[in-house]
């Protein structure tokens, strides 16, 4: 049991030490990982081609996969002592400024926590001082015997230092209790703090780590998590980084990565050290979770997590994890290049069916990807995000088409989720801009399929996007602005990608889907291109009128409409059977990104990106 004379003397200077020396060997843990990743498997995979290799690569995997662990945990470690420490200076605190009074008065503190006091006042009958006494913490104001110097029997004692002696012995109570039961939570916490026996870091593992994260996020009283300034502005984030020590940082890291990871205006080094540990947590977290949702979520982080121990593939930039989560239809932010340090940036945003899934995770990711080399190629100081920060519209682009559906298939298409996103994508790119070294800078805002709505949204906020010197759109069913010049950085930085084929491109106006006439021309045989043309025909707000607006690839909109390839036609051959309508291709409206589906617009999305946009192929607009 604890007692007063215990945690007077207790030298939190020697745990902080303790909790520094964890620090280190979590330090240590993470330079051994970011070597064997870094170094060890990516020399093996790129050198060795022998029957071993693979082998040696498996347990390197694995050791790099246990260091990762000892990082956490150890940090977990640290930060839980550090905690501690903080409580424990506090209740020192307190109870020094109780002894302090005491020893000011004149009394005595004794073992037990009494506290003994002299005599005080004067008896109004016999005119000698009240005696002096002792108490202990919440003995009752009445519970004194009557005495001659007490006239009236089981009354308060008269003697005024009795009430003083009390109130001292109430707080050396009160602390101690609390000091206590900090001791035996922080306790409790750290016990938990171990690893199973084996060399095996699994997803269970990892599931047990992050509920050791909840349990030291509880009894810290998060404290770390409500010093960060997650209501600021990016630019306070960044400011209130840079004054942290590299020890604060790596508190910070440790207790809450998921935060730190995802919170605009923290460099990109530090933001991807997080979500690197948040990930294998989100791993474990999701592992256990049956549902369709759940599972698909997992098998995107899975496949993110496998591509970011990979070997870079040659002209790619390194990858960082600027972001990740599990909320809504999950969240990923994935870098090809260090955007803080590139000169160009470019950062993507997906649109209409998006999900944090392994689709994502494979064609999203590589569209970044691709955009990353292809820009390299003309300036290698070029990085390349793909930025999923919002909950796209969710349907499947074939069922869409649908004829029966249709009209319930557009009103899933509303512009609440881009005006959402606009807010969050903004905020990224404040940070993307705060968070850049001095020097030269071009940043560039993309937005495919209904991405180009929330990027166009985003642009006609006030102040529009922050640092954006371009603006592309491909895909686009509209941004709800009227022309180029709506976009904040002047029509000549407007650039638009729109496939020949390309449905997407060319919806019918919101007015044209709530009548009749739309049906009437989808009723009619369908071959090649026919669809296209007919919905353009259909249309009530005129010919440069799409779902969201001003068709961005027509001459009243006024943008640079750059040459893209024209993709499959949707309907290519055969005939209709009644109303039953062959399976659409809509392929067309992925090609944008793709260097081998669509080499003339991923080449020119990459001279934009680099800022050769003088050097685009151009085409001309609708």
């Amino acid at each position: 049991m604890l007692t007063w004379q215990q945690l007077h003397d207790l030298k939190c200077a020697e745990l902080l030490d303790a909790a520094d020396g964890w620090g280190a060997v979590s330090t240590q843990a993470d330079a051994a990982r970011t070597r064997i990743s870094g170094e060890m498997i990516h020399g093996l995979e790129a050198t060795q081609k022998g029957m071993a290799a693979p082998a040696a690569i498996d347990r390197l995997r694995r050791l790099d996969r246990n260091y990762d662990y000892i990082h956490t945990e150890c940090g977990l470690v640290r930060t839980t002592v550090n905690s501690l420490v903080y409580e424990l200076i506090g209740f020192q605190g307190q109870l020094k400024d109780a002894l302090d009074d005491a020893a000011s008065l004149g009394f005595t503190v004794a073992a037990d926590g009494s506290v003994s006091y002299p005599a005080g006042g004067q008896n109004v009958v016999t005119n000698q001082p009240n005696p002096g006494g002792s108490v202990t913490a919440d003995t009752p104001i009445l519970s004194r015997p009557p005495t001659l110097n007490t006239p009236h029997p089981g009354l308060a004692d008269p003697n005024p230092n009795r009430a003083k002696a009390q109130d001292i012995a109430d707080r050396i109570r009160r602390v101690l209790t609390a000091a206590r039961q900090a001791d035996e939570h922080f306790s409790s916490a750290l016990n938990k703090l171990k690893a199973e026996p084996g060399l095996d870091v699994t997803d269970a593992t990892w599931k047990d780590a992050a509920a050791d994260l909840a349990a030291v996020r509880q009894i810290s009283g998060d404290r770390l998590k409500k010093t960060i300034p997650t209501s600021g502005t990016p630019a306070e984030r960044h400011d209130w980084w840079t004054h942290l020590s590299p020890s604060q940082r790596d508190e910070y890291l440790a207790l809450c990565p998921d935060i730190i990871g995802n919170l605009d205006g923290i460099p990109a080094v530090a933001r991807d050290k997080a979500n690197r540990d948040n990930l294998e947590l989100l791993i474990g977290k999701l592992s256990g979770v049956d549902d369709g949702a759940a599972q698909a979520k997992l098998a995107g982080l899975r496949s993110i997590d496998e591509q970011l121990r990979a070997v870079p593939a040659p002209g790619v930039p390194p990858m960082y994890l600027l972001g990740i989560g599990d909320q809504g239809n999950g969240r990923a932010i994935v870098a090809f290049g260090n955007p803080d340090t590139s000169k160009n940036v470019s950062a993507y945003v997906p649109g209409f069916s998006t999900s944090l899934d392994e689709s994502f995770a494979r064609n999203d990711i590589d569209r970044a990807r691709a955009t990353a080399k292809g820009a390299g190629f003309y300036d290698p100081s070029s990085a390349s995000i793909v930025w999923l920060g919002y909950d796209a519209p969710q349907f499947d682009a074939v069922k869409f088409l649908e004829i029966n559906k249709m009209a319930e298939n557009f009103e899933v298409m509303g512009d609440h989720d881009a005006k959402v996103g606009a807010s969050a994508y903004n905020q990224f790119m404040a940070g993307i801009s705060t968070t850049h070294e001095p020097g030269d800078r071009h940043i560039t805002a993309i937005g495919h399929s209904y991405g180009s709505l929330t990027v166009g949204l985003a642009a006609q906020q006030h102040g529009g996007i922050p640092g954006a010197d371009d603006i592309i759109l491909v895909g686009s069913p509209g941004t709800e602005a009227k022309t180029a010049d709506d976009l904040g950085v002047g029509r000549d930085h407007v650039y638009v990608g729109a496939a020949k084929n390309d449905i997407v491109t060319q919806l019918p106006s919101k007015g044209e889907v709530s009548g009749s006439s739309l049906i009437t021309q989808l009723e009619r045989p369908l071959i090649g291109g026919y669809l296209a043309d007919k919905l353009k025909e259909a249309m009530d707000g005129g010919p440069d009128q799409l779902y969201f607006g001003t068709d961005p690839a027509s001459h009243e909109f006024g943008a640079k409409r750059f040459a893209t390839g024209d993709g499959p036609p949707l309907i290519d051959g055969g005939k209709l059977k009644g109303l039953e309508l062959p399976s659409p291709d809509v392929s067309a409206h992925s090609h944008y990104f793709d260097p081998n589906k669509d080499p003339e617009s991923a080449r020119n999305i990459a001279k934009i990106v680099s800022g050769n946009a003088q050097r685009i192929g151009t085409q001309e607009p609708r």
